[in-house]
């Protein structure tokens, strides 16, 4: 797959998810894919007001600027060519809730298996944090994707591997301190998939 998990990860996943224990997927981008592209006219759809690439959000059926929250239906014409073609570029939690729910685990999620998401979007509605934070606590699902909010020192004994997807996006934005963060990132994490009785381990 061209999906944000290296093939060695997502086996990892699955093996850990067959075993019955449970996983964390790390992903710092919300929405469903960070870059829209217009097929006709070749270009990035981008906010009016920051010039920042707009973020697709499916569940709400929107283009979002993470910058300044400036927000459009989806779909809209494009800009500069009133087109309606696009196509949904890069990763983020949704997408990546959506694959790993479909094709890449589905074989191995046991009978009812859940994947659960936590992120701003998920998030929205009071006391759905912490819903969905008591609902994998209690193995209601197998595998927890979410943004840097899953790091936030919440402990589950069952969880053994921490995957960070797409680390290295994390490293490359135009921000000195990106990396210092992308690093603290993988400390915490892995400090949680050790702190279990079971061996864990972090992939990147």
């Amino acid at each position: 797959g061209d999906g944000l998990l290296a093939p060695a990860s997502l086996e990892a996943l699955r093996e850990t998810v067959r075993r019955g224990e449970q996983a964390v997927v790390l992903l710092n981008r919300r929405g469903y894919a960070p870059l829209m592209y217009c097929l006709d006219c070749k270009r990035v759809v981008r906010c009016p007001h920051c010039d920042i690439a707009m973020t697709y959000h499916k569940h709400r059926e929107r283009l979002v600027c993470h910058y300044c929250g400036f927000t459009l239906p989806f779909p809209s014409p494009c800009a500069g060519c009133g087109g309606l073609h696009y196509l949904p570029m890069g990763e983020g939690t949704e997408r990546l809730e959506e694959r790993l729910a479909g094709e890449e685990l589905k074989a191995a999620l046991p009978p009812g298996g859940r994947i659960l998401r936590l992120d701003r979007d998920s998030t929205r509605r009071p006391g759905k944090m912490e819903e969905i934070l008591a609902a994998f606590a209690r193995k209601d699902a197998q595998v927890l994707v979410g943004t840097q909010m899953l790091s936030k020192g919440h402990h589950f004994p069952d969880v053994t591997l921490a995957l960070i997807a797409d680390a290295d996006l994390g490293l490359n934005l135009p921000d000195y301190r990106a990396s210092e963060r992308t690093f603290q990132l993988l400390l915490q994490s892995a400090g949680r998939a050790g702190r279990g009785e079971k061996a864990g381990r972090v992939l990147i």
